[in-house]
């Protein structure tokens, strides 16, 4: 009854003229950042933070809480619809979406993400309300130990990412997780892997290598096809689409359930992100759902459905143990925590007791900022989705230049606008070379949380942690995840004989290169590792040696292995066949093109990236915006002067409103700004 009393008390106190104002602000604001590449929560939680000083708890929270369970929501539009993830959280989603976009089903997609975002909101918060009470003793039990083995289990979902290419996830996979070890080590202080440079002093940050992986590959291919993302031929149905993709969440309510509880529960461990929960929910779908392995990443909307509602379910459970225990689940919980002692709200006993009714307005908080917020993208998604059918040259230099400025907000420094071209390049060559993306984002995103979880358990219990039933039940499936391809294999060729007998004569082409460079590149990262302190190279020499290994045998695999098993009865050639086709990555499609044309339209690309960051470092980032759109439209599509220049101005215009005077971001320093200081305001000055 004490239960129901204060959810009644919180439900007054957020329903009234003062406090839901405020409530649909924080929703408006949340998706304007979510749809904005690389900006993210936390950026405008912390902006808001200092103006609810003055507003009483329920109304500052609900700010806040409006602003953080929106973000998420939009997060997946510009995922969808042009293939650029905004944020790592909605990378996952972008394997399916994009294809569905591409085929004219961008309103399904939305639809489905928009319904399954709402579903997983509203269960996070009833999982919230009824564990309050009763989880203290469940979140005490975890420990290092159980966090180790949720993240040895979330690289293991690697080998259901890979798709048919199992050897080349697992290369992939080290290959995030020693990109993750690049920086100071935490236990005794070694520089690893920073080439000198004191931006990788505290590691590469995540924002650049998500857009530069993903979001530049896409719109590189854009560029090369010079057509819009629509397939030809292809009509944009954004009505009966988004009423498809709401009927796509009902008819699959299982497994909306399904990962929304995963979502709700992973969120309530500290360290687990929602870029883990995504991939974790998307491998869970992949795994169980009928005929996933052949159809998802080409275009399935389960795919959508997974990633969306695991997701958004994840604000309910990361505040469990913000509110009872006072200890922050991800960067966003950390402000709220703050807004909590700001207002004399203080973690622990009393807010399940003498503050319950402030707790449970959390939970009608992040109920109702997910219906405002689903319904205000319903509202709008069909403009939304008409992007996907925009010429290139209308698209393509104004989401450049958003996801220049989101990359910016890794470290706001000049190696961030580096690293971001650097992982474009590589990302292009990644889906070129048709080796998959995803291992090696999970990788980064776990590689970290994995030493440093590994030390600590090793520094607290020694080896009597590997005895602990979570643990044990973990690696189990880990182990079971990862050697489950190879049994699979041996047992389609009748045993490891079979298997063996399936490689002949090499045969070299040009697609072998990009192993070898792979390969050279971790044999030299490896010699670097030799020379650190022992504590400092352990892992790094582990994951490093792994990485040869599978890229070695990915190489001899390619380049040894015939085309099939000639002793095949028609039902395993057609299972084989359909194996053979899949790859866990969006498909390419500018495959059909000539490598010439392929390569110069890239080189192309990635020139006028290069341009801008040239122009950048000249007069700033804010002059460079009009200047940079008005070259690219029209030297590459000759568009009339009546849209390119209204166009600029109004880039610019929003720019310098939103990122230069609300958000007050910094931009890099250029040589302009250092002639002419009077500028700095617009040329940024050191």
């Amino acid at each position: 009854m004490e239960i129901l009393h204060a959810a009644g008390e919180a439900f007054f106190l957020i329903f009234n003229l003062h406090t839901l104002p405020f409530l649909f602000l924080g929703v408006i604001m949340g998706l304007c950042l979510g749809i904005l590449p690389g900006i993210g929560g936390v950026a405008g939680t912390a902006l808001l933070l200092p103006f609810t000083y003055n507003m009483d708890a329920p109304t500052a929270i609900a700010l806040l809480l409006g602003l953080g369970a929106t973000t998420t929501t939009a997060d997946p539009i510009s995922a969808i619809v042009l293939g650029a993830p905004g944020h790592a959280a909605s990378a996952a989603t972008t394997l399916d979406g994009y294809p569905m976009t591409r085929r004219g089903e961008a309103g399904r997609a939305l639809g489905a993400s928009y319904m399954s975002a709402l579903i997983g909101g509203l269960f996070g918060a009833a999982i919230m309300a009824a564990l309050l009470p009763v989880v203290r003793p469940f979140i005490l039990f975890v420990g290092s130990p159980e966090l180790l083995a949720l993240a040895v289990f979330g690289i293991s979902m690697v080998s259901v990412l890979s798709g048919n290419t199992p050897l080349r996830g697992l290369t992939c996979a080290c290959f995030g997780m020693m990109l993750a070890m690049i920086g100071s080590d935490p236990q005794t202080g070694t520089l690893r892997w920073t080439m000198g440079q004191l931006y990788l002093w505290e590691g590469l940050p995540l924002v650049p290598l998500t857009l530069g992986i993903y979001a530049l590959p896409e719109l590189c291919d854009l560029l090369v096809a010079r057509t819009t993302i629509v397939t030809e031929n292809k009509h944009v149905d954004t009505r009966t689409g988004l009423m498809q993709g709401v009927r796509d969440c009902f008819h699959n309510w299982f497994l909306v359930l399904r990962c929304s509880a995963l979502g709700s529960f992973m969120g309530m461990i500290p360290g687990i992100g929602a870029a883990v929960i995504d991939w974790l929910s998307y491998g869970h779908a992949l795994r169980t759902e009928k005929g996933a392995q052949q159809t998802f990443g080409t275009g399935d909307v389960r795919g959508v459905i997974a990633a969306e509602s695991a997701t958004n379910s994840r604000e309910g459970g990361a505040l469990v143990p913000t509110v009872v225990f006072g200890v922050p689940s991800s960067a966003g919980m950390a402000i709220l925590l703050g807004a909590f002692l700001v207002h004399g709200l203080v973690p622990g006993p009393d807010m399940v007791t003498k503050n319950l009714s402030i707790t449970y307005s959390m939970v009608w908080s992040i109920a109702i900022a997910n219906i405002l917020g689903s319904g205000l993208c319903f509202l709008l998604s069909g403009q939304f989705a008409k992007l996907a059918t925009l010429r290139y040259t209308l698209i393509l230099p104004v989401v450049l230049c958003l996801v220049y400025i989101g990359a910016f907000e890794g470290k706001r420094e000049w190696g961030d606008l580096y690293a971001l071209l650097f992982f474009g390049i590589l990302g292009w060559a990644f889906k070129h070379f048709r080796w998959p993306r995803p291992p090696l984002v999970l990788g980064f995103i776990l590689g970290s949380v994995l030493e440093r979880y590994m030390f600590i358990s090793i520094q607290r219990y020694g080896a009597s942690w590997l005895t602990r039933p979570v643990v044990i039940v973990m690696f189990s499936l880990a182990a079971l995840s990862l050697f489950r391809p190879l049994l699979q294999d041996v047992r389609s060729h009748g045993g490891l004989k079979g298997m063996l007998s399936d490689f002949g004569r090499p045969r070299f082409s040009w697609s072998n290169l990009f192993p070898a460079f792979l390969l050279v590149l971790f044999a030299v990262m490896l010699s670097e590792a030799g020379e650190w302190n022992p504590l400092a190279r352990i892992i790094p020499v582990i994951v490093g040696t792994g990485a040869i290994v599978f890229c070695s045998l990915a190489l001899i695999n390619e380049v040894f292995k015939r085309g099939g098993v000639k002793q095949e009865s028609l039902d395993e050639q057609a299972r084989a066949q359909v194996q053979r086709k899949m790859h866990m990555d969006i498909k390419s499609n500018v495959g059909h093109l000539p490598v010439k044309t392929l390569l110069t339209r890239g080189a192309m690309f990635f020139g006028w990236m290069v341009f801008f960051l040239g122009s950048m470092a000249l007069i700033g980032l804010i002059p460079t915006v009009p200047l940079f759109i008005i070259l690219f439209m029209r030297m590459e599509g000759h568009e009339p002067w009546r849209i390119v220049l209204p166009m600029a101005i109004i880039m610019c215009g929003f720019i310098y409103v939103l990122f230069d005077q609300l958000l007050a971001i910094p931009w890099p320093p250029s040589v302009l700004g250092d002639f002419l200081p009077a500028l700095k305001g617009v040329v940024p000055s050191v």
